[in-house]
């Protein structure tokens, strides 16, 4: 097969469901694919919409005992998981296996700051789109939904000794 060891793709500037349409497809072909600076994702429509929309589905839960689920992912990485998690047949074993070849996160974590990333045609035919339309990022500053870990949130270059970090380390609220 002609496949890349890995692809490492920026996620700034990208349309969540069409990144995650083109994310799925190469995960389930056999593709290794790496999202890097996922808090930088825009989501179509309207802010407000969006946020009703996602505090909304925050709200599902089970009555009976809460902890069974559904689980609401709050961190960016993981809300463009789940969305790509829905376009692949994840109960299978062949969607499983899509599922651990892909790999999302906040920011550039160091393996990856080095390396070079994939800047597709797509990123700008969706700036285009944003240009002309209204979107909002999918950071979890924007909805304001707490979550529990520190995330890289986007924010002036902080410079800790010999790295450059494109921003600082804080839990979102």
């Amino acid at each position: 097969m002609g496949f890349e060891k890995q692809i490492l793709i920026d996620g700034s500037g990208h349309l969540l469901g069409r990144l995650a349409s083109v994310v799925a497809k190469a995960v389930l072909s056999g593709q290794r694919i790496v999202v890097v600076r996922c808090e930088a994702i825009n989501i179509s429509g309207n802010f407000y919409r969006n946020k009703l929309k996602y505090l909304d589905f925050l709200r599902k839960r089970c009555n009976v005992k809460p902890a069974r689920g559904p689980f609401h992912f709050r961190a960016p990485s993981r809300i463009f998981w789940r969305v790509v998690r829905g376009m692949v047949p994840h109960k299978t074993k062949r969607g499983a296996e899509a599922l651990n070849r892909l790999k999302v996160f906040e920011g550039m974590p160091p393996p990856y700051d080095k390396a070079s990333v994939l800047v597709s045609d797509l990123k700008y035919q969706f700036l285009y789109f944003l240009a002309k339309k209204n979107g909002c990022p999918i950071s979890p500053q924007s909805f304001k939904v707490a979550t529990k870990k520190k995330i890289l949130c986007s924010g002036p270059p902080v410079s800790r000794g010999w790295l450059e970090v494109p921003g600082e380390y804080s839990v979102c609220r």
